[in-house]
């Protein structure tokens, strides 16, 4: 497939997945609990599910010998030179509440890196869209391309994570609030959309902890390539998720690893 081909069958698999979830939100699902009843609420719904079964089956009829990572059901030839990582609903938690700022997860990786990712938020009609080099917004307004934007210091930043109490106690949780307490301003619940409004210049530092690789690959080229930087907090690739850590401007990034690891 082309390059442009192969964007214009993300944004097919963007539709289909949005138009699998769009009745389910602001209405009355079913609702599971991945953690059976452990101590951190995990939850799954009929939407997670229709979506990732809608996706599947596409990059299955597409391109058949590339292979899958879906956060509902699991991995398919993962040795494969082309994977597909997947993440129906993030920000579960905020789609069970109406609030919209949950997405669709739509990475793709080659050789192992993350080469290419979409944000869908269907309700919304936003799709942030990226390849590394460069990213984009399109919406009922039209289409923009994204640029992060300058902020060399902890002192000046906005910093967002999805939850404070998602980092580990101990050592994990003091460095987090450490640099929480160095910043402008934290917010807190936006999940993947922390990472898009990194990408369109809103915000200027993302700290997380625990995440899966569905959870990261498709952000990755879209920060990257609006300007920014993605990395663990030991200053790795962050395709396979964990303490991750995305910054606006590498100045910044720099600043928060040192903070990260003192």
């Amino acid at each position: 497939m082309s390059v442009v081909d192969l964007a214009r069958f993300m944004d097919d698999l963007a539709t289909q997945s949005g138009q699998a979830i769009l009745p389910f939100f602001r209405a009355h699902f079913g609702l599971d609990d991945k953690a059976r009843g452990g101590a951190a609420f995990d939850p799954v719904t009929e939407a997670d599910r229709a979506a990732e079964v809608v996706l599947r089956n596409m990059i299955r009829q597409t391109f058949p010998t590339h292979g899958v990572l879906g956060e509902e059901f699991g991995a398919e030839r993962l040795d494969a030179e082309c994977v597909w990582v997947l993440d129906p609903i993030d920000g579960t938690r905020a789609f069970i509440a109406g609030l919209p700022t949950w997405g669709t997860l739509i990475g793709l990786t080659r050789g192992g890196m993350a080469v290419r990712g979409l944000m869908h938020q269907p309700f919304l009609n936003e799709r942030f869209f990226g390849d590394g080099a460069s990213a984009k917004l399109r919406h009922a307004r039209g289409e923009r391309t994204l640029r992060t934007r300058r902020c060399e210091s902890l002192n000046e930043a906005i910093l967002a994570t999805t939850d404070p109490r998602l980092f580990a106690e101990g050592e994990e949780a003091e460095r987090y609030r450490a640099i929480e307490g160095s910043v402008r301003m934290a917010r807190y619940g936006a999940d993947c959309y922390a990472y898009c409004m990194l990408a369109a210049g809103q915000i200027d530092l993302v700290v997380e902890a625990g995440l899966k690789p569905y959870d990261i690959v498709a952000l990755i080229p879209i920060v990257e390539g609006a300007g920014g930087v993605v990395t663990t907090w030991d200053g790795g690739p962050a395709t396979q998720g964990g303490r991750v850590v995305a910054a606006g401007d590498r100045r910044l990034h720099a600043a928060a690893l040192a903070a990260l690891n003192p």
